[in-house]
């Protein structure tokens, strides 16, 4: 056979595979139906093992088991996502708060007037003044125990990245992302009036700061040392006698007084803080399109494969993918997700029932606007 011909009786035999797979779904719709008449769960393990090693077994070739394996895997993992449309409770059961921002009471955030948090604060709140904390622990324990109504907090930072202590604080309490806003950082060197470069003895600031502007301090041979936030580092150097400075906001700066000596001095021009509200309960607003979620996968060959596929066959855009150690003496990770879509959908409620039944640990994180 010439190649045309081998590439006809392709199409053909995947329009056979095509029918067969359409007939097996069918199927799989009737077991959905039968499992909601009888209460049994979607997922069964041991079922699922038996259709792998029996497909193994039918492989004629010890060379394409896995890929037989993989193809079986990735069809029963369409089947659970078909077979948990089916067995949705009826929607009048996803009805949701909506966040009250204009009404609320206390809001907090971490650091001192001039903080980037407090910038955030004003982009979702307005002119409501915020509490401020001493550490983001401080926020979130505030937040748990219904001290403050909304805390604020950054993510991320497009130049430096993840905030690995927000991530970690995000699983440790049981709060949820209501809101994301996104602050353009802009980083200056402040000092006290009357200081100059070559006196600076030791530049304060967040980590995140210090690292976002890594070039220019390298540049100025400068020495360094982290601090709470970039605001309180400000106000440190303010009261101190030492020749010291900071890395803080121009407006913190200004407020409080200091000389600064150079702006715009982070490493890439476009620099970016996410900041979330987090609230103590699940809130939904109507335009949120990101849902943000926390999984353990299980211990087991080709898990990551089977998570993104389940994305894949949902449609769904999986924006962004973090993971951090969880800390508990083992070498294994967090996975944290933010992916397009809504609470109320059919398709995102199949998707979260399947990740609630298959994941080692699994846990909402709120919905917001990617903005």
């Amino acid at each position: 056979m010439d190649l045309q011909e081998l590439r006809n009786n392709i199409d053909i035999t995947d329009e056979k595979i095509l029918s067969l797979f359409m007939e097996r779904m069918e199927l799989c719709k009737g077991v959905a139906e039968y499992k909601k008449n009888n209460n049994m769960p979607v997922f069964q393990g041991g079922r699922e093992q038996q259709v792998i090693d029996r497909i193994k077994k039918l492989t004629n070739d010890t060379a394409l088991e896995n890929g037989t394996s993989a193809l079986f895997t990735t069809i029963m993992d369409i089947s659970k996502l078909l077979q948990n449309r089916k067995l949705l409770p009826d929607s009048d059961e996803y009805q949701f708060t909506a966040p009250d921002f204009r009404n609320t009471g206390k809001i907090g955030c971490q650091g001192t007037s001039g903080a980037n948090s407090e910038t955030a604060v004003k982009m979702i709140f307005g002119d409501k003044e915020p509490v401020f904390y001493n550490s983001f622990e401080d926020v979130f324990r505030a937040v748990q125990t219904g001290e403050i109504d909304y805390g604020v907090i950054p993510l991320k930072n497009s130049t430096a990245g993840m905030i690995d202590s927000a991530y970690d604080l995000m699983a440790k309490y049981s709060v949820y992302i209501v809101k994301q806003v996104c602050v353009e950082i802009n980083h200056c060197l402040a000092v006290k009036k009357g200081t100059s470069i070559n006196d600076i003895k030791c530049v304060y600031s967040h980590p995140q700061a210090l690292a976002q502007c890594s070039a220019f301090i390298n540049k100025s041979g400068l020495e360094t040392a982290p601090y709470s936030n970039t605001a309180t580092s400000a106000e440190m150097v303010s009261n101190s006698d030492e020749k010291i400075a900071s890395i803080c906001s121009v407006d913190c700066a200004e407020r409080l007084g200091l000389d600064i000596l150079a702006t715009d001095i982070a490493d890439c021009s476009v620099n970016r803080t996410q900041f979330v509200c987090i609230s103590r309960d699940l809130q939904v607003s109507p335009a949120s399109d990101t849902i943000s979620i926390m999984i353990q996968i299980p211990h087991t060959e080709g898990s990551l494969y089977r998570l993104l596929t389940k994305f894949y066959v949902n449609g769904m855009n999986l924006i962004r993918i973090e993971n951090r150690p969880i800390r508990d003496g083992s070498f294994d990770v967090m996975f944290y997700l933010d992916f397009s879509g809504k609470l109320d959908d059919p398709s995102v409620r199949a998707l979260m029932n399947d990740l609630s039944e298959n994941m080692e640990y699994f846990r909402c994180l709120g919905t917001f606007r990617n903005e």
